[in-house]
């Protein structure tokens, strides 16, 4: 079952996140990692920035996440991670199928790791265009806020959603 969740579930996102991430140690750059890869304050940040974020729940407990934002004209993907003993599932394709449902916006975004290829499989798998490097750093600039060796070392894809404006008779 897909639920919001919220600031007072941070525990149990944390430790979806962070079991999740540990795919990535060894793969990104040894200075972009740290443990915990993501620590308390920096989620309670981003939903202070609004961030809303879904979860996937399996015999009550929580298995997955992931996580939406609006800047300006666009929606970002963030934070999305399955428990390891849950990835190959469909879990994230479900709450990504999720994600576009609820969607207001024209265009989503995603930023991960460039080396982070079964990532990017998985995305471009669910209609996501894989963006150039120049384009990559124009938006991270724009609707991220991450370091520059996150920026060099990371990619963006991104899928148009097109709505109907067309109101049926």
């Amino acid at each position: 079952m897909i639920s919001e969740y919220t600031k007072n579930d941070l525990s149990y996102i944390l430790n979806v996140i962070n079991d999740a991430a540990l795919k990535y140690k060894g793969v990104i750059p040894e200075s972009c990692w740290k443990e915990p890869y993501m620590p308390k304050q920096e989620l309670i940040s981003e939903f202070e920035n609004d961030l809303r974020m879904f979860g996937y729940d399996k015999n009550n407990t929580l298995v997955a996440v992931m996580g939406i934002q609006e800047v300006e004209d666009v929606t970002l993907i963030r934070h999305a991670y399955t428990f390891s003993d849950y990835h190959g599932m469909g879990i994230g394709k479900l709450l990504l199928q999720y994600l576009f449902k609820i969607n207001t916006s024209s265009s989503l975004l995603v930023g991960t790791w460039k080396d982070a290829t079964w990532a990017i499989r998985f995305y471009m798998k669910n209609g996501f265009v894989l963006h150039t490097r120049k384009q990559t750093n124009l938006l991270l600039e724009r609707y991220w806020r991450v370091p520059l060796k996150q920026v060099e070392n990371s990619v963006v894809l991104e899928k148009q959603v097109y709505q109907s404006n067309i109101s049926k008779v």
